[in-house]
């Protein structure tokens, strides 16, 4: 994998040898995973703190689900939701803060209340002042692939070349955020597995993730216990982690930078074992060629 250091509303966040542990709190009572099992501020806010202790470098909050045909949720409620465990999660712990939204506004308040970076699974085209709320906060931004919206995304998703069409995606949300004044330094992308993708375009995109290194982007893998996994083992969602650590172990290979998991300890000890023989993979190749 490239190093990196993002750029998140002041804060270096460094990407080197080893990706980082993005840590998942759902703040709803209706994600495909654990919905319902931390909707209570007190509940919420003990799972951050213990997947930070468990080693996550980046807490993800979100407080709207976007599994697959989910209703969406107002910017009031979602706000209600998230706001709270925010302002308490962040007096507890100096982790960069993450929070899962679509709505400017959300992403607005969530930075003044501490979060550094957003992360959109629409790639800022959901709200149209997503991207100044962004620029003039110089927070962090993740840029998602998202085919269709969460209520439509796995009614037949069709590609020319899945690879080829996120590729291209890329390529015009960069120039779009960069026109809107964000710095290529503040943004990561994730090829959104999962979101309008069948089991073939998951597994083309896992066998392929290097080919988005060209951006000169920090990429993103959302892997954690998806609905893909579940169709290659025939496991209900509670039983794929050991699928997860599979797939988290050749993304690391391929070159993410950051896993986003919902078991930290877990996957800490998949990232660090998958990272260091990448390296030692790596060192080997060129000395082959000194």
């Amino acid at each position: 994998m490239k190093n990196y250091t993002l750029l998140a509303k002041g804060r270096q966040i460094p990407i080197l040898d080893c990706p980082l542990l993005m840590g998942i709190v759902n703040i709803t009572p209706d994600s495909f995973s654990d919905g319902g099992r931390y909707a209570t501020v007190d509940q919420a806010v003990e799972r951050a703190m213990t997947l930070v202790a468990q080693g996550a470098d980046i807490l993800d909050l979100g407080a709207e689900s976007t599994r697959p045909g989910a209703a969406s949720v107002g910017e009031q409620e979602e706000m209600d939701r998230l706001l709270p465990v925010l302002h308490e999660v962040v007096k507890r712990t100096p982790v960069p803060i993450s929070v899962d939204t679509m709505k400017s506004r959300v992403a607005r308040e969530a930075l003044s209340a501490g979060a550094s970076i957003i992360n959109d699974v629409t790639a800022m085209r959901f709200d149209p002042d997503m991207a100044g709320v962004v620029a003039q906060s110089g927070a962090g931004v993740v840029l998602m692939h998202m085919q269709g919206t969460p209520s439509t995304m796995q009614k037949y998703p069709k590609y020319d070349s899945v690879v080829v069409d996120i590729r291209m995606f890329f390529h015009e949300r960069i120039a779009a955020a960069e026109g809107a004044g964000i710095a290529k330094s503040q943004i990561v992308l994730d090829p959104g597995f999962g979101f309008g993708k069948l089991l073939m375009h998951n597994l083309d995109l896992l066998n392929h993730l290097s080919s988005f290194d060209q951006l000169g982007c920090p990429m993103l893998v959302g892997l954690s216990r998806k609905a893909f996994l579940g169709k290659i083992l025939d496991r209900q969602v509670q039983d794929r982690e050991w699928g997860t650590a599979a797939a988290v172990a050749l993304a690391v290979d391929r070159g993410a930078s950051i896993v986003r998991v919902h078991d930290v300890a877990s996957m800490k000890d998949v990232v660090m074992v998958a990272a260091a023989i990448r390296a030692a993979a790596l060192a080997s190749k060129q000395e082959d060629y000194a």
